[in-house]
């Protein structure tokens, strides 16, 4: 499998049959790495919830515009709004490559936040887990996509469901508020960590493809 993340949460995984883009948010969007004209083909979009650094609609907008086949799975409140854009391909349903196996809420974030949204975890090919804004997930496939910091969520808290669920590998996410320093520093923690319990913490670059 190819995976490229471009900024934050959005990932972009291809295997030879299926290309999927996970979580295409404000951040991914506004970096500027990801260049829809680049891209061959598009297949699905998921869009685990409906928080801006996950799901922003300039960028739903430019991509149902070039790949008008493509389907979104999302959560239901999603889909609503999608279907408001003119997006009729959208739904909550799996389909033959990408497992809706979680429908749980978003972590919550109170009293920071109001009550959380709806939030869908999925598994891809069999292979990749994107859970979301969650660090709850009942299982993963053998590449994790984990949030490894977030204002409802710990680094500490992100590598206990790793250690439970035990994925083969583990790509983080949801890291944009981190600076360059900051983001190693962390990388290599991680990384140190995991690899003494068998799994192989990936360090991406965005806009950088990696094969897994």
């Amino acid at each position: 499998m190819k995976l490229t993340k471009f900024v934050h949460s959005c990932l972009l995984a291809e295997t030879a049959d299926q290309t999927v883009l996970f979580d295409p948010g404000e951040f991914s969007w506004e970096s500027g790495l990801f260049d829809i004209a680049k891209l061959g083909k598009l297949d699905a979009v998921v869009i685990t919830h409906e928080h801006p650094d996950h799901f922003n609609e300039e960028f739903v907008k430019a991509i149902a515009k070039s790949f008008p086949e493509a389907c979104f799975i999302a959560p239901p409140s999603v889909v609503a709004v999608l279907q408001k854009m003119g997006i009729p391909n959208a739904f909550c349903e799996s389909t033959d490559s990408i497992r809706v196996f979680s429908t749980k809420r978003h972590a919550s974030m109170e009293p920071l936040a109001p009550p959380p949204p709806e939030n869908i975890a999925v598994h891809f090919a069999g292979q990749l887990t994107v859970g979301g804004d969650r660090h709850d997930l009942e299982e993963s496939m053998e590449i994790l996509a984990l949030p490894i910091t977030a204002p409802w969520g710990s680094v500490r808290e992100g590598a206990e469901m790793v250690m439970r669920l035990k994925p083969k590998y583990v790509i983080p996410i949801h890291d944009w508020p981190w600076n360059t320093s900051a983001r190693q520093d962390e990388y290599d923690r991680s990384s140190s960590v995991y690899k003494q319990h068998g799994i192989t913490f990936i360090k991406p670059v965005d806009g950088q493809v990696f094969e897994i």
